[in-house]
């Protein structure tokens, strides 16, 4: 198990480019199974996950190549279907949520999906409902194997339909697309996740021959086609790391310039910092934070406390909750921050209560925070790192403390944040790695 010894207290200064986004390139590498012909991919961070996902494609028979630094070829043209039935994959893929995105690509090219019992964050029930109900209207049969926890589809042919979501599920939506897209006649999917990692997909999907409308609204519309061809395709800077270094500039009252950022796709992150009291700057399509030595929350127009919420997109993002929990603790005022998807993502605020944090946890939902305005700085800690978003969140608050704090399971941030310790040593920070 990895650890970070982080000196709190140092000022960063200097420009960060973010990494590509994690959640696009789960669904953009999972896409090239759709076809046998190349595909080239840029900006592919090259974090855990991502290049777990990766090992398992290779695993399937995908010829993979890279080309330089975040940018890869692969050609899915001799694919071993037959893998599904192997223990290892049965044990690898059972590592990473990730894995369910083949699931979809797999069934529509070849009539078959299976994935084992998903891992990931331990941020609370993430069903997996959605995808499988998707499947089963296209016209999939499924099966459950209870003792291995082994999750199957299977059809002869796919056929298309009219499907209404139960949740605007991201991964849902990208994995009942990325099956549509080879199916009989026309899939309408009403109540799609529109965020713009589908909206990157569907691109992408389109680019390969496929027929997507309805691009960035909530339906969908997909005429099936027989087959897909290569393409290229760029993924999108992260936009929860974007809002992540705006955080860690607030927290160590920093001056930063997050460069090309892509601010048409940042939705609401860049207000909802602003009602945090964060000064932001648009410079060209970088994001400039000036030094501040404080920042005050805006109340609501009649004065009550500001609420901050989740919401599926355009709404606020959930990943991020935990970076706007920590950065109100050194802010002027407080916020009651709801996070309505996941019942244990706000269970890391013990650590920062033990830190000096003013935070009432009302439930497992909701927290209450009482900013303190840099008054009483937080004080260094031993922590564990439970997921990948409160990882980065503790390491956030370890960088702006008083003392040398240690973070234990660090494997978790690595899992999405691509060398998140060298990059912010380059900036002026302090922390060593040890294995």
């Amino acid at each position: 198990m990895g650890t970070f010894k982080i000196e709190g207290g140092h000022k960063l200064s200097g420009e960060i480019v973010p990494q590509g986004a994690k959640n696009e390139a789960l669904q953009v590498i999972s896409a090239v199974l759709l076809t046998d012909q190349k595909v080239t991919i840029h900006n592919i961070p090259e974090i855990v996950d991502v290049l777990k996902l990766i090992d398992i494609l290779k695993d399937f028979g995908v010829k993979v190549k890279k080309l330089k630094s975040n940018s890869y070829t692969f050609q899915a043209d001799n694919v071993n279907i037959n893998y599904f039935n192997s223990n290892k994959y049965k044990n690898e893929g059972g590592q990473l949520r990730g894995s369910i995105m083949i699931v979809g690509p797999l069934l529509a090219r070849f009539g078959k999906g299976y994935v084992p019992k998903p891992g990931g964050d331990k941020i609370g029930r993430r069903r997996l409902d959605t995808h499988f109900d998707g499947f089963m209207k296209l016209g999939a049969h499924f099966r459950y194997d209870e003792k291995e926890h082994f999750y199957g589809v299977e059809a002869d042919k796919l056929r298309g339909t009219y499907l209404l979501l139960d949740e605007a599920s991201v991964t849902g939506t990208a994995n009942i697309l990325m099956a549509a897209v080879l199916a009989e006649g026309i899939t309408t999917i009403y109540n799609a996740a529109c965020e713009p990692y589908i909206q990157q997909l569907s691109k992408m999907l389109n680019t390969m021959g496929a027929r997507i409308s309805g691009i960035g609204s909530n339906q969908l519309i997909i005429e099936g086609v027989s087959k897909l061809n290569g393409c290229e395709h760029t993924i999108l800077p992260d936009m929860i790391e974007i809002g992540s270094w705006i955080g860690i500039a607030a927290m160590t009252r920093s001056e930063l310039t997050v460069k090309n950022v892509s601010w048409k796709d940042l939705g609401m992150i860049p207000r909802v910092f602003e009602k945090m009291g964060i000064k932001l700057e648009k410079r060209n399509d970088d994001i400039f934070i000036p030094q501040q030595d404080s920042y005050e929350i805006q109340n609501f127009f009649d004065g009550s406390i500001l609420n901050i919420a989740d919401a599926p997109w355009p709404g606020f993002t959930p990943d991020l909750l935990s970076i706007i929990l920590v950065v109100a603790t050194q802010a002027k005022g407080s916020v009651l921050i709801h996070q309505k998807m996941f019942e244990s993502r706000l269970f890391f605020v013990d650590k920062l209560i033990d830190m000096g944090a003013q935070i009432i946890l009302c439930d497992p939902h909701r927290a209450t925070v009482i900013g303190n305005n840099f008054t009483n700085p937080l004080r260094a800690t031993v922590m564990t790192s439970p997921d990948i978003r409160a990882g980065v969140s503790l390491l956030m608050a370890a960088l702006s403390a008083e003392g040398t704090s240690t973070i234990h399971n660090i494997e978790q941030i690595d899992r999405g944040y691509e060398k998140i310790d060298e990059r912010l040593n380059a900036l002026g920070a302090k922390i060593t790695r040890i294995s």
